[in-house]
């Protein structure tokens, strides 16, 4: 059935009508949710993923149907759901915190590495990259800050790139990648296609993650994957996933932030070890292990919804 999605969503969040089985036309012996709000069904075990919480405790960074819905009818959902899926055993904490949810009904099925060949020599002079969308949660505007005071320490710091799309409040931001101090030595791609995203990555010197908070971190993964030197946010659930192949900083420390793309660019030492750690944390992520969980999850939903 072709109905534009706003409209699906704002039916299944507002009306919780229809449900699934009437757009399918068939039955389902589960219907899992991607979101934190259920899809309507007409008695399937219902499950849904909470990617992270940041919705609740600021939804002034959310935007959209996001702020919209979510903040108001998350935890009743969620209490409502037969099982939910989180993609990090930090995010699970929020969820139960915020919440107030069982943990045996949450489970944790964290992201994949991709099938990526690591690179190799890590090429020496790359730029520094950033991933994620535009986004104050995603804290930009302090990497520009520490960027730039680093620039005018080291003059020879290389560019950095900027993947990912706006948010809708993205517009000062960009008005600020548009200052003439960074005219030539910041650029912003926009959104990438998954090659164009893995040429960045090969090219990088280092990844910059400095997000205020992350439920799981997927381009900290991809990075590590390929061997790319990693600076990430001692925030959410980065340290988590990177163990000991970044280097970790106060995401609201801009000097902090500053000091730390500094040496990653220059001491070839920590950056060669940063490397060789990144593919081996990698390898502790595999979708096979995360379906298994995924599988778990499924089998506990219907035994309590169908005793």
């Amino acid at each position: 059935r072709r109905v534009p999605v706003r409209l699906l969503n704002w039916l299944w969040h507002r009306r919780e009508w229809p449900p699934v089985e009437f757009l399918a036309r068939r039955a389902f012996d589960v219907v899992h949710s991607p979101s934190p709000l259920l899809i309507p069904t007409n008695g399937a075990a219902t499950i849904v993923t909470i990617h992270d919480v940041d919705f609740v405790a600021h939804p002034e960074r959310a935007d959209g149907e996001i702020q919209r819905d979510y903040p108001s009818l998350a935890s009743a959902h969620a209490h409502r759901a037969d099982a939910i899926v989180v993609p990090s055993l930090y995010t699970r904490d929020q969820v139960i915190r915020w919440f107030n949810i069982s943990s045996d009904r949450v489970f944790v099925c964290p992201n994949g590495a991709p099938a990526w060949p690591i690179r190799s020599p890590p090429l020496p002079g790359g730029h520094l990259l950033f991933v994620g969308s535009i986004a104050p949660r995603k804290n930009v505007e302090r990497l520009l800050q520490a960027y730039d005071r680093l620039r005018q320490g080291y003059p020879a710091a290389p560019q950095l790139v900027l993947a990912g799309q706006p948010a809708s409040d993205a517009e000062p931001l960009l008005a600020t990648l548009r200052q003439p101090r960074f005219a030539g030595c910041v650029r912003h791609e926009g959104y990438v296609t998954e090659e164009r995203l893995r040429s960045l990555y090969t090219d990088a010197s280092a990844l910059v993650l400095p997000s205020l908070d992350e439920g799981f971190g997927i381009p900290a993964l991809e990075a590590m994957t390929l061997g790319v030197p990693l600076v990430v946010a001692r925030r959410g659930a980065l340290p988590d996933l990177v163990g000991d192949a970044a280097l970790l900083v106060d995401p609201l420390d801009v000097e902090d932030l500053s000091k730390a793309m500094l040496a990653v660019v220059t001491d070839t030492q920590l950056r060669d070890r940063l490397s060789q750690a990144g593919p081996k944390r990698a390898r502790h992520f595999t979708w096979r292990s995360s379906a298994n969980v995924l599988y778990e999850a499924y089998l506990f939903a219907l035994e309590r919804r169908r005793p």
